[in-house]
């Protein structure tokens, strides 16, 4: 997980406000390495999508279990077209999900 698909600065991304999704998962005991090659390959199609203006994932340097997402997208919109992309269907929920111990998320909106 050390590429981006785009060179977007923070402050370009943030231009404009959006919606900005923060998710926590923690895998299951013995899964943490499959959840981040699945992610490896679901990260640069994300940061790919016309309403995605930001995309990070993070893992744990004191527990590699868990994983911290930030998602900033255009509005309400381009969340809902990330969920029913292919490759979410095919990565997050078809691959990832069963995977998770736990799993969190909260949505924001730019100040």
């Amino acid at each position: 997980m050390n590429h981006y698909a785009t060179q977007k600065s923070i402050s370009d991304a943030v231009d404009g406000g959006g919606l900005l999704v923060v998710a926590q998962w923690e895998a299951k005991p013995g899964e943490a390495d499959k959840i981040a090659a699945i992610l490896d390959s679901f990260l640069p199609e994300a940061q790919r999508e016309d309403g995605v203006k930001l995309f990070l994932i993070s893992r744990g340097k004191d527990n590699p279990a868990q994983f911290l997402f930030y998602e900033l997208f255009r509005d309400e919109a381009a969340f809902k077209e990330h969920q029913e992309s292919a490759h979410f269907k095919t990565y997050i929920a078809g691959q990832a999900l069963p995977l998770l111990a736990k799993r969190e998320r909260a949505q924001y909106g730019m100040l």
